[in-house]
């Protein structure tokens, strides 16, 4: 064969052997993008934060409920409660994929807390803890069987045991055709923000809760200052008598809002003004502007143990809302204003806190509009300046109107500044519930809030945080009845326990003060507790207040000085 033809034959077949690698190199990067992927693994948990109230969950015994506090993160979480016969079961079935893994995990608080999950196909798992007084993660994994197409995963306490709560549940693993809920949005802006107390060096913020948040960025003069995941934040820091800007945004999963309206708040000058602080651990006392039979006082007379001294009570007026104050001279024995008003400066000086009490039990003192709430706040303002009080105790006894009560103590707040005194002194049936109004004004007032000391006698039985019924005039009622605001969003700086001061003074509830002492230690240090103790100890409790100093003084002073020392020894 002559060399050309071998040539050219021989350059045809590279030419083809080349074509045939490309055709099968393309053939291959075509199979190859056109094999599927590997899904994503996804939550199958439906309603996994709780944020739809129980929906997709099931709890023995009616034991579950949602509450707004404490949460890990959004706005509600699982609060379940054991008896001595059920273990308050929560669960819910998922739908799964067959030979599938899947990891199981949620976010639990307080005492033998489970989380497992039954019905696997395989071996059922289940994990816990015997205390978490904090948010703790509980963490498992099981394998589906080849015919598995659900699973139920639950959480439980123990029986009579306190109540737990749970949070942002999770089954990670392949779709088992049930989907999952739809990731967040981005949450909407905050409303309502507004400066509370101010001092040299700080101003306390609030706003309110938005919906599918689960943080909040604080911003000074446009700069990002921090990030909460509640609704308040308090900017420390700051120069004395110097005006900032602040605004704040809602943040989650999806990203951050835009940011709200901006406020200005100008601290105070250096220095402060001369109203004393209340301490950490405060006694409140009522002092009696009547003569009923106790022991009449000069507020010179009070006992060096009380921090805080309730005079009782402020006077209605013909003008809705307003309040004034009469002392009454002859059934105190010739008592004058100006003395009243120098004792009041003495006890300043010596440390402690004089608020003027607005109602009791035959108050009529009623706020419920823009204007009666004006005339509220302005009374109580001139008052103030009048007698020198520190501030305002609120004991209305025939319940109170929260939107407008908020509107009035914030008036008042932004008149009087940061030193104002707010205490308040509901009864038991008014701090049950989140709902009711006091409860509500509380929370709506946190920042400027000194104290709520609920009165824990006159009421008979009462729901413990625990769901159970405790009589009162024992260690349990006050424990498990506090625990109700401390697990409700009160600061434990903000919750008193109130008590009368021997069996004159009130109808019925009275305890020795032991009982009060060996109370204060249970919820403070988890130690002297009845049959009920609490899943965390809260150690900022406030303290104690008793009906009445005069009260009081009429048995030697035996409340006092024996609940006095302890409140004050308190960690």
């Amino acid at each position: 064969m002559p060399r050309t033809a071998r040539i050219r034959r021989s350059r045809h077949r590279r030419l083809l052997t080349t074509l045939l690698a490309v055709v099968a190199a393309a053939a291959a990067t075509t199979t190859a993008s056109a094999a599927p992927t590997a899904a994503a693994d996804v939550n199958v948990a439906k309603n996994a934060g709780y944020e739809s109230g129980l929906s997709n969950w099931t709890c023995s015994a009616s034991s579950g409920s949602t509450v707004s506090s404490p949460t890990h993160s959004g706005t509600a979480a699982l609060k379940a409660t054991p008896t001595a016969s059920d273990n308050a079961t929560c669960s819910q079935t998922v739908a799964v994929k067959p030979d599938s893994t899947y990891r199981l995990s949620a976010y639990v608080q307080g005492s033998y807390v489970y989380l497992g999950a039954s019905g696997t196909g395989t071996t059922d798992v289940s994990t816990w803890t015997p205390s978490a007084p904090t948010w703790q993660q509980l963490t498992t994994s099981f394998t589906t069987g080849p015919h598995t197409t659900s699973v139920t995963v639950y959480t439980h306490g123990w029986y009579a045991q306190p109540p737990y709560y749970a949070d942002d549940i999770s089954v990670l693993g392949p779709d088992g055709g049930g989907g999952t809920d739809p990731g967040p949005e981005i949450p909407a802006t905050p409303g309502g923000l507004a400066a509370g107390s101010v001092t040299s060096s700080s101003v306390a913020l609030s706003w309110n809760p938005v919906s599918g948040a689960t943080g909040y960025t604080v911003y000074r003069d446009g700069a990002k200052d921090r990030t909460v995941n509640g609704t308040s934040a308090t900017v420390t820091g700051l120069s004395p008598a110097t005006a900032y800007r602040f605004q704040v945004s809602a943040t989650n999963a999806a990203g951050e809002s835009a940011r709200s309206a901006e406020i200005t708040a100008t601290t105070s000058p250096s220095g402060g003004g001369s109203d004393p602080s209340v301490p950490q651990h405060a006694v409140t006392g009522y002092w009696q502007n009547f003569n009923n039979g106790a022991t009449v006082q000069k507020i010179s007379d009070v006992p060096g143990q009380y921090d805080i001294i309730a005079v009782a009570f402020a006077d209605a007026t013909t003008t809705p809302g307003a309040v004034t104050f009469n002392l009454d001279s002859a059934g105190l024995g010739g008592y004058t204003v100006d003395r009243f008003k120098a004792d009041i400066k003495a006890k300043q000086a010596a440390g402690k806190s004089v608020v003027l009490s607005i109602g009791g039990e035959k108050g009529t003192v009623s706020v419920n509009d823009t204007t009666s709430a004006n005339n509220f706040a302005d009374s109580l303002y001139t008052l103030m300046q009048q007698y020198g009080f520190n501030g305002v105790d609120i004991d209305l006894e025939n319940g109170l109107d929260p939107t407008y009560m908020t509107q009035a103590l914030r008036s008042l707040s932004q008149k009087a500044g940061s030193k104002l005194v707010i205490t308040m002194a509901p009864q038991t049936i008014d701090m049950q519930s989140t709902a009711g109004g006091y409860f509500k004004t509380a929370l709506n007032i946190k920042d400027i809030l000194t104290v709520v000391n609920t009165q824990y006698y006159n009421s008979g039985s009462m729901n413990g945080c625990d769901g159970k019924v405790y009589s009162q005039g024992t260690v349990d009622f006050l424990t498990a009845l506090a625990c109700i605001q401390l697990e409700g969003g009160l600061d434990p700086s903000q919750v008193g326990l109130g008590l009368p001061a021997s069996t004159r003074g009130a109808g019925s509830g009275y305890v020795a003060p032991s009982v009060v002492n060996a109370a204060l230690d249970c919820l403070a240090k988890g130690t002297n507790c009845g049959s009920f103790k609490p899943a965390r100890t809260y150690p900022g409790v406030r303290g104690a207040m008793t009906w009445s100093t005069n009260w009081d003084a009429a048995s030697g002073n035996a409340w006092s000085n024996a609940v006095g020392p302890h409140v004050h020894s308190l960690p």
